[in-house]
């Protein structure tokens, strides 16, 4: 070819030929030979790049806004019905294209964040523009960052919102997603690191980070927290009709109420009790737990199902619910509102005058809640402060409801569970996501009425089903480890007391210990190193027992609005008992231990992301007071400084190791302690502390303190010798050495 071909030759020869579009193929299919004609050639690629026409990547060539026929992909959510979809890895354009991913037998499993070699073909779908067959799965899933987006001439950076993430990272040019300065976004890892900074694409903006409510929306994101129903879903929920009475049981006559926080959102408990009539139980009560028949609604398989079991719990944060089912069901249809007929699985556990559960029946039936009460009503009633709404209720509901709990009390205290008092923080906000107020939940009797009801049917669930031989999902808590229970056993003594060694550990122990605390200046302190010594609870489909409760054979059954593993549960019942279609399918069972490492992760995911948030709140609240003093106790002791746990709100803060004292501090992991080496002052866990807020940072959740005044006095300066120099005390350094050397023989 004696001339160069025209810039629309060359665009329409690239969409042609997607497969052949280096420079050398171009070169070679317009018949370019020579230094000149190459070197035009170049110069018309890049013309053609700089207009948009093409684009290049890794020496090819394309068409802009288009995908070759072999791309890199990464996997989207599944939609309502199951089907897979991603999007390109990479895209400089606006909005990606949509691509269905056609899976065959032998493909691997797929999950949101994957990637994938996909070889592709247009196609005229419903919402797609492309198939994908997978060629194969690559590597792991690409890191993800949070943060502030801050933008630059060259493309910008971003800030992570993680206490921990203090590296930058580098958005080019092209991978912003046309993000604006100090927004808020989501970034992927897209390259390797440029001048120390990992390199990334923005792959979702999430609007201004100190926006209303945003604290939450941070936790949701940055936790994954699924948070939009799929429309399938909806629809779903939306076609749900009442229950009726059928072949249930018809308890509607039952005085069942609920007693629930005063703020709750959803309602899926009853209870009611009354003295046993039977002679033959002296003193024994009847107690009814009736929960909401969620099973009914949630039909193994469907695209409630699915989305409920990816969801695995309802997550809930100072300001919002994320909720494992549709508002129709969870605060209508499933909710046990007072006055309407609701479907429900009810247990009836017959008490002795020791509260012991002698017997139990379990029943599927139809009830109507005489009265949704809340526990701060309830009490108050019982002490003499009857609302007009309660007094109804008084003699054939409240006061028989607590005279079966005194009654089981007895058994309660036979067994010992684990007794932690851990006060519960609230975060009251105003209705533009403020701050207003933190305090701490009041504990009343009517609180632990409701929670031994629930334990005794959670412990009636869990021994039917292994009665009935079928499988379930047991809520399990084992023992914890030799090397978390020394480390507990340190701090005790420590503080003055003894957990006794070489014996098999039992609650009873442990309920000695913070007994021996109680009332002292260790009391919380014990109550939070024994909590931390715990091993964390999980669901499993073998029973392992669960040690913090002492029980032998537990599983959840009471909460199925709000937890998977306890509609698994009720449908084990329903498939035990043969009360309908609706119970454990044979998916189910073939399922259960993925789906028990699944909800166990969900469960895990949602507190990391509650904790989070009430962190991010309780910054928000006392960056109004950085420079003002608290008082508070030391709750971590770490090379690098204290953890300190503030009186007024439970905030945690950290002391730099540079704000402790103008010494060297030896750090000793087994004692918990940091000692001064000049000084010989030694900081352990507990120690009352007066610090000053230094640095509060709401978008991480970040208090950064400085020790003042350490159990009410000054801290001690360093030494001073000759000159005026520091003249560290060797005496203090051979004490810390010999007495780490005696550690290390014992």
């Amino acid at each position: 070819m004696d001339q160069l071909p025209t810039k629309d030759q060359i665009r329409q020869w690239i969409t042609d030929n997607p497969t052949l579009a280096s420079k050398r193929d171009i070169a070679k299919a317009f018949s370019i030979k020579g230094g000149p004609g190459r070197i035009e050639l170049k110069r018309l690629l890049k013309e053609l790049e700089l207009e948009g026409g093409v684009q290049k990547r890794k020496r090819q060539f394309r068409e802009a806004g288009t995908l070759p026929p072999v791309s890199i992909l990464r996997i989207t959510a599944p939609d309502a019905s199951g089907d897979l979809f991603a999007v390109p890895a990479e895209w400089e354009g606006d909005t990606p294209p949509r691509i269905h991913v056609i899976t065959r037998a032998g493909d691997p499993a797929l999950g949101q964040g994957d990637r994938i070699l996909a070889k592709l073909a247009p196609v005229a779908g419903d919402g797609f523009s492309h198939e994908a067959r997978i060629i194969r799965q690559l590597g792991t899933n690409a890191i993800r960052v949070l943060g502030i987006f801050r933008a630059s001439h060259e493309g910008g950076r971003i800030v992570p919102i993680d206490k921990g993430g203090d590296k930058e990272w580098r958005v080019p040019a092209g991978l912003t997603l046309d993000a604006e300065d100090g927004e808020l976004v989501e970034a992927e890892q897209a390259g390797a690191k440029r001048m120390g900074l990992t390199t990334a694409r923005i792959v979702e903006r999430l609007g201004d980070p100190s926006g209303p409510r945003a604290v939450s929306l941070i936790a949701i994101h940055q936790h994954g927290i699924p948070d939009q129903f799929p429309a399938a879903v909806l629809a779903e929920a939306d076609a749900a009709q009442p229950c009726p009475l059928g072949s249930r049981e018809d308890l509607r006559d039952l005085p069942l109420v609920t007693i629930d926080p005063i703020d709750a959102r959803d309602r899926d408990d009853a209870v009611h009790a009354h003295a046993d009539d039977d002679p033959a139980n002296p003193g024994g009560f009847i107690l009814w737990v009736a929960i909401a028949d969620v099973a009914h609604y949630v039909r193994p398989g469907s695209a409630l199902d699915r989305e409920a079991r990816k969801r695995g719990n309802s997550t809930y944060f100072p300001d919002r619910v994320v909720p494992m089912l549709p508002d129709t069901l969870s605060g209508d249809l499933c909710s046990l509102h007072e006055g309407v007929d609701r479907a429900c699985m009810a247990v009836r556990m017959k008490i002795d005058a020791q509260g012991n559960k002698l017997s139990h029946r379990f029943t599927r039936g139809l009830m109507r809640s005489k009265a949704s009460l809340h526990y701060g009503q309830v009490q108050a009633a019982m002490d003499g402060a009857i609302e007009p709404k309660v007094a109804p209720l008084m003699e054939e509901v409240i006061r028989p409801l607590y005279a079966c709990y005194e009654v089981m009390k007895r058994a309660r205290a036979i067994r010992q569970p684990l007794d932690l008092e851990l006060p519960e923080r609230k975060i009251l906000l105003s209705d533009e996501g403020k701050v207003l107020s933190v305090a701490f939940y009041e504990r009343f009797d009517a609180h632990k009425v409701i929670e031994e009801a629930m334990i005794l049917a959670n412990v009636a669930a869990a021994e039917e089903l292994i009665r009935l031989k079928r499988p379930l999902l047991f809520r399990v808590h084992e023992e914890p480890s030799p090397e978390k229970l020394d480390a507990l056993r340190e701090v005790a003594e420590a503080s003055g007391f003894t957990l006794a060694k070489g014996q098999v550990l039992k609650t009873s122990h442990l309920n000695r210990l913070l007994s021996q605390a109680q009332g002292t200046e260790f009391d919380e302190l014990l109550n939070i190193s024994t909590l931390r010594s715990m091993t964390q609870a999980y669901y499993n489909p073998q029973n392992f027992g669960h040690f913090g409760l002492a029980l032998r054979n537990y599983a959840h059954f009471t909460s199925p609005i709000r937890r998977y593993s306890d509609l698994i549960v009720h449908r084990a019942l329903i498939l035990g008992h043969g009360w309908g279609d609706d119970g454990l399918s044979h998916q189910d069972i073939e399922m259960l231990e993925e789906t028990a490492k699944l909800i166990s992760d969900a469960e895990r995911r949602s507190m990391a992301a509650e904790r989070d948030t009430v962190d991010r709140y309780l910054a928000a609240y006392l960056s109004d007071r950085v420079g003002q003093t608290f008082t508070g106790r030391v709750s971590g002791v770490q090379k690098f400084g204290l953890f300190v746990k503030l009186d007024e709100t439970a905030a945690d803060g950290l002391i730099p190791i540079r704000e402790v004292g103008r010494e060297f501090f030896y750090y000793d992991a087994d004692n918990q302690t940091l000692t001064g080496s000049d000084t010989g002052l030694t900081i352990g866990l507990g120690a009352r502390v007066t610090v000053r807020l230094a640095e509060a940072i709401p978008v991480t959740g970040g208090l950064t303190l400085q020790l003042v005044e350490i159990e009410g006095g000054a801290l001690p300066g360093p030494k001073k010798g000759k000159g005026g120099r520091y003249a560290p005390r060797k005496p203090v350094r051979a004490a810390i050495a010999k007495r780490k050397v005696i550690r290390k023989r014992r």
